[in-house]
């Protein structure tokens, strides 16, 4: 198996347990869908420098300056800045989630109570 059709399997798992997480109606499920997702667009950032292992983003001494020898770093940085944007979102989420719930006594997404 390869290492293209792993990385592409484990994108199409995360965005779709994340958009079926994001259609349910609980508050946490929500949170924990847009999470997957932003996994999943995570892994496609990174995905989209091209999979070379074993190559760096930076020059080194004695290898030519070549595209074909490294990588392009410009993924990389998207994906680590993605990752801090993604973890304050969650948590200011977290928050918004835990302030509906202690108003509203329920965790349901249209703050009404679920059907017995």
């Amino acid at each position: 198996m390869s290492l293209e059709f792993l990385l592409a399997s484990a994108i199409g798992v995360l965005a779709a347990g994340g958009f079926w997480l994001l259609l349910r109606a609980r508050t946490f499920d929500v949170i924990l869908g847009l999470t997957l997702l932003s996994y999943a667009v995570n892994l496609f950032l990174f995905s989209a420098g091209r999979l070379n292992p074993g190559r760096t983003p930076l020059l080194k001494e004695g290898v030519a300056p070549l595209l074909a020898n490294y990588t392009d770093p410009l993924p990389q940085s998207l994906v680590l800045t993605a990752i801090v944007i993604s973890m304050a979102m969650t948590a200011l989420l977290l928050v918004i989630a835990l302030r509906a719930h202690a108003s509203h006594g329920c965790d349901h997404v249209d703050a009404r109570e679920p059907p017995a």
